[in-house]
């Protein structure tokens, strides 16, 4: 195969350092932006600058803003007393697009993990700690993933707010709506049988 042009080399090889893009997927959007009109590629490089400028994380829950509060923070329409803790700010987006939560969020910034060197030092406990009292929370929701850090990182947050006199609740976990028994696993089945609750 030729060689490629070096700039078309170098926009490959940071289009494949994105997440869930391989050299084919790389390849397509390469083209597209090569054969779309210049003004396109533009417009691209001008989003992703004013992204890196003026888009940072939330001073007080750690989602994502263009100011020092994120859009949920300064809604004084957001239900206070509940606060759902999240690893990462696409978690709240998730929240969001159900449209089954009104409260507020925190993010941690990931989950402990022992393997990977992550302590709780390295996420924003501490920050979550500080915002309890002036907010009036009386109930934390713990919504981290539910793998073997995030449950982990679940408990180890109920303990330490336990302590403080807090509710704390987990979100349930179990069979996907749509989906079918026979092809849960027995992890997931076990936890829908525990997560039951009464109809009625």
């Amino acid at each position: 195969m030729a060689l490629l042009p070096a700039a078309l080399e170098r926009l490959l090889h940071e289009l494949t350092r994105l997440p869930g893009i391989g050299r084919r997927g790389a390849e397509r959007i390469a083209l597209h932006l090569l054969e779309a009109p210049p003004e396109q590629a533009g417009q691209l490089a001008e989003a992703l600058a004013a992204l890196r400028r003026e888009v940072r994380p939330c001073g007080l829950c750690g989602n994502w803003a263009e100011g020092e509060r994120c859009a949920i923070c300064a809604d004084p329409r957001r239900a206070t007393g509940q606060l759902c803790v999240v690893e990462r700010a696409v978690d709240i987006w998730a929240f969001e697009a159900a449209e089954a939560y009104q409260g507020r969020y925190h993010v941690l910034g990931g989950t402990l993990s022992p393997l990977a060197g992550v302590t709780a030092d390295d996420l924003r406990i501490t920050e979550l700690e500080d915002r309890l009292g002036p907010e009036g929370i009386s109930e934390v929701i713990l919504a981290t993933n539910a793998s073997v850090d995030g449950d982990a990182t679940a408990h180890y947050l109920s303990q330490r707010l336990s302590e403080r006199g807090l509710r704390t609740t987990r979100i349930a976990q179990g069979v996907p709506l749509g989906g079918h028994l026979d092809y849960a696993d027995p992890g997931t089945l076990r936890l829908a049988l525990q997560g039951r609750r009464p109809l009625g």
